[in-house]
């Protein structure tokens, strides 16, 4: 389907989802939500696709000034000073329902996150299943400074990430950190130059791409529903996990290549 507010290229194994609206710095309304969700679905559905990454969009470039870069700026500051309690809880309510189902996509989804990151648009990258970062990045929850709160599922996934007394330092002081702070707190995985980013997360989908399409859907999901539960709850789900992968042709393709020595050719069957 056409997109107004992103754009996807398939590259290999890898779908590439651009935020794309560079008049605003890449920044989140309603319609770019929706978008991302569709996009996401698209991508998700794809066969050839094996890990998708979300990153943002070029933005216009001033000659004679540093080049500047943007994720997601955070939300639309415009439709956010419309909104009533009743269409606030409704704006709310969508954009936990696309995020959890980033977070829920039985393919791994990637921030590559290039510059601005902030308020909504960091909720989007914690939502994704790792991140990469450049090393002109910036970002933080800093919903606070404008008088509101996080609504995307921002409060809670920072907290499961880093820790309780971190996250709501960040929130309750709208703090911004650098990418060298956020590889140090854990929230990113690597940094790199911002022209190597895309590279970086299309190697790692890359990787995805040599295992088996069940075996990392059932990481993703034993993973997912493990910490929404009891450790021994957790633990019975992965048990129930791995016997049902021995129904799969792929674990026999997996381990008779293994014995054989050359590679596997996985189908996901």
């Amino acid at each position: 389907m056409s997109y107004v507010n992103i754009k996807i290229e398939i590259d290999g194994a890898a779908g590439v989802l651009y935020v794309a609206r560079p008049d605003k710095f890449n920044a989140l309304n309603d319609a770019t939500v929706l978008e991302i969700g569709q996009g996401i679905k698209e991508l998700a559905e794809n066969k050839s696709v094996r890990g998708i990454i979300i990153t943002g969009g070029p933005l216009p470039q001033t000659p004679g000034k540093p080049p500047k870069h943007s994720f997601i700026s955070g939300a639309d500051i415009g439709e956010l000073a419309k909104q009533s309690v009743l269409t606030g809880v409704e704006k709310s309510k969508l954009g936990q329902r696309i995020l959890n189902s980033i977070e829920k996509c039985t393919k791994p989804v990637i921030a590559a996150i290039n510059g601005f990151c902030f308020g909504g648009g960091f909720e989007l990258a914690l939502a994704c299943h790792w991140r990469y970062a450049s090393d002109n990045a910036s970002m933080g929850l800093t919903e606070a400074t404008l008088g509101i709160i996080p609504g995307y599922g921002g409060t809670q996934r920072l907290a499961r990430l880093i820790g309780r007394g971190r996250a709501l330092e960040m929130m309750c002081t709208g703090a911004r950190i650098d990418a060298a702070q956020a590889l140090a707190a854990g929230i990113v995985n690597k940094v790199v130059k911002v022209e190597e980013l895309l590279s970086l997360a299309k190697a790692s989908i890359g990787e995805v791409a040599k295992c088996g399409p069940v075996s990392v859907q059932f990481c993703i999901q034993a993973l997912n529903r493990g910490l929404e539960t009891s450790l021994g709850q957790a633990l019975s789900l992965e048990a129930d996990l791995f016997g049902l992968i021995s129904s799969t042709k792929d674990m026999r393709e997996g381990l008779n290549a293994f014995l054989e020595k050359r590679p596997a050719k996985f189908t996901g069957e």
